[in-house]
């Protein structure tokens, strides 16, 4: 097993990690005796896995280890890392909840990724995949937004930049089903439009 690969396969293990981290710290919330030691522990969880996902990349390229496994693996440890992290601020209080729209919206945009990557995968064989700066700002808003669910006190702070986050969210998801109607041969557009 290569290098980054073992690095990819640590992230997986951060996010349950992360996750059992955060509801500790919830749980301590609750009892009303906040014990920080949790809170910077998931803090610095989520960090090292942050920082875990571009170390894993350099070092593929670097060492010339690129892999099949790798490459299917990378793509699942953000994703699992991201969503997890998400969904579970956005249902416990760890300081200030994430707003439920703005998850709702992670949710929709990943399920209408998947669906449509699906459906043209099975008409097409194959589909090509260009990311936008849309979706890089877009899971660049959502790292700042899990962090922020911990250490900014302000709601309002919270629901601008979920705002921000939602907007290009949406923005990268529309691009994305742009792009992938695009793919389709004109006959299957035809048949579309006769329905």
């Amino acid at each position: 097993m290569t290098i980054p690969t073992r690095i990819t396969l640590a992230r997986l293990i951060m996010s349950p990690l992360f996750v059992v981290l955060a509801i500790k710290y919830n749980s301590t919330i609750k009892l009303g005796n906040p014990d920080v030691i949790y809170l910077y522990l998931a803090m610095l969880v989520f960090a090292l896995a942050v920082i875990s996902d571009a170390l894993d990349g350099y070092l593929a390229r670097k060492l010339n280890q690129q892999s099949r496994i790798g490459s299917f693996l990378d793509p699942i440890a953000d994703k699992t890392l991201l969503l997890s992290a998400t969904i579970t601020l956005t249902f416990i209080d760890c300081g200030n909840p994430l707003p439920i729209f703005y998850t709702t919206l992670i949710l929709s945009r990943e399920l209408i990724q998947i669906s449509g990557a699906i459906a043209i995968g099975a008409i097409l064989g194959d589909i090509k995949v260009k990311h936008h700066w849309t979706g890089k700002f877009s899971t660049f808003m959502q790292v700042i937004l899990i962090y922020s669910a911990f250490i900014v006190p302000s709601e309002t702070v919270i629901l601008y930049l979920a705002f921000i986050g939602g907007f290009f969210t949406f923005s990268s998801a529309a691009l994305y089903i742009y792009a992938g109607l695009s793919q389709l041969p004109e006959e299957v557009h035809a048949s579309a439009e006769v329905i």
